[in-house]
């Protein structure tokens, strides 16, 4: 595993399959190659473009904490739910992790280092691009899944229990920023 994808996601060790945890690392490898964003880059801009270019919360904050809810979440499902809705822990942290790696291929950056959404993002968005790069990185179907189905465009088809629970975290880390009541 490249130091560059651990020191971006330490939550990779909370993977316990040593093949899914290498699948999941190779899978940020190859959008990092592919990217013209760097890990600085994806500690420096805005999780999303949708709010604004002065959001102080970054892409990997944004991206941590969705892996972190999700954790937390899936651990109090299994802990509380008597075994009628087991969450698959790997498939869950691993989905998380993955969840917006394809908008590495969907942003690039403007001439003052901002980023903003490039040709490839304007055809094909993140959840698409992410399945892509997962699938050619060997990372199973269970786990694509999340991927492919945790944004908007996962409201067409079932979700898994896990891409429920990845779904919900990352959009309610989200959306408070863009559709909050402000009083």
């Amino acid at each position: 595993m490249n130091q560059e994808v651990l020191s971006l996601w330490p939550e990779l060790e909370w993977i316990q399959d040593e093949d899914l945890r290498e699948k999941t690392a190779r899978t940020w490898e190859l959008a990092l190659e592919r990217s013209v964003l760097t890990p600085e880059d994806l500690n420096r801009i805005p999780f999303t473009l949708l709010v604004g270019p002065d959001l102080k919360v970054t892409f990997m904050d944004h991206k941590r904490s969705v892996v972190h809810i999700a954790r937390d979440a899936g651990n109090k499902i299994n802990e509380m739910y008597h075994g009628e809705l087991p969450v698959n822990m790997d498939v869950l942290i691993a989905g998380a992790i993955l969840a917006d790696v394809g908008k590495l291929l969907e942003y690039v950056l403007d001439e003052n280092g901002n980023a903003v959404q490039g040709t490839y993002g304007k055809y094909l968005r993140h959840p698409f691009s992410g399945v892509s790069l997962a699938e050619e990185c060997g990372v199973p179907p269970e786990v694509c899944h999340i991927i492919a189905t945790h944004a908007g465009e996962g409201n067409m088809v079932k979700r898994t229990t896990e891409a429920y629970i990845v779904h919900h975290a990352d959009f309610m880390t989200f959306l408070p920023f863009k559709e909050r009541l402000k009083i």
